[in-house]
């Protein structure tokens, strides 16, 4: 579990974060959404330790991540896995050697060792027999789910994806999806997910967070999003015509 309390952070005059405090839960997927400028990737980056909060707390289960030594903070580091929204996979290196990275970096495994983990971890993202491949002969979703391998190579408690979905079509990101909700689940990880695509936040969204002009504006579960009367909310969920015709058929299927 990850827990924000009255977080704030600003960038000379300009508020971006303002009193936040959330939740995200253990064994489930968490969201974070909101319009772009708003402030959900600047409190990600605070959440990671990417930008130092200016108030307010943030606790890794019962461990006060704000008030730690950098030793401590690296510790807790290691236990995170990123999923980036590029992938940022490192071109010269083999799909293996792209997982393997963070065990080389951070562990005393084995050649050997590493070796296994990385063969676990690429058959779970259903990659087995890719090992030997470069990232440029590899498809968008080959390469969301080497990102996701190597993100789960440390066995992390927690497990942040910056718009895991971004560049992929209807489809694949559809897999995607069902593999993050899997691994969560399987693994009991805390994931917190930033995104911009309203089909997976409707489809895997257990805990979600808006954030509109830097305020936690709104949280809720896919299910009250749909029902939700929020206005910011419906704003940004359902800009269009149509899909504020959408929700009103979701919405009375909801209510039978």
């Amino acid at each position: 579990m990850i827990r924000i309390e009255h977080v704030n952070k600003s960038f000379g005059a300009n508020d971006v974060l303002k009193d936040i405090s959330a939740t995200f839960e253990k064994g489930k997927v968490n969201m974070i959404i909101g319009q772009s400028g708003h402030g959900k990737s600047v409190l990600a980056k605070c959440i990671v330790g990417l930008h130092e909060v200016d108030s307010g707390q943030i606790f890794f289960d019962d461990r006060e991540f704000t008030e730690m030594h950098r030793q401590e903070r690296t510790d807790v580091r290691k236990e995170i896995g990123m999923l980036f929204q590029g992938s940022a996979l490192f071109d010269s290196m083999t799909v293996e050697e792209n997982v393997m990275f963070p065990l080389t970096m951070f562990t005393k495994m084995t050649k050997k060792e590493m070796q296994t983990r990385a063969d676990f971890c690429l058959e779970r993202v259903n990659l087995n027999g890719k090992n030997k491949l470069f990232p440029a002969e590899c498809s968008g979703g080959m390469q969301k789910r080497i990102g996701i391998a190597r993100a789960i190579a440390m066995n992390p408690k927690y497990l942040f994806c910056d718009e895991p979905n971004s560049g992929l079509d209807p489809m694949t990101s559809i897999v995607i999806d069902n593999l993050i909700r899997e691994i969560t689940y399987e693994y009991n990880i805390t994931t917190v997910v930033i995104s911009h695509d309203m089909n997976s936040v409707i489809e895997i969204g257990d805990n979600i967070v808006f954030i509109y002009q830097g305020k936690n504006w709104w949280q809720g579960d896919r299910k009250a999003i749909i029902t939700t009367d929020n206005p910011e909310i419906l704003n940004f969920v359902y800009a269009s015509d149509f899909m504020k015709e959408i929700r009103e058929n979701m919405t009375a299927n909801f209510k039978k």
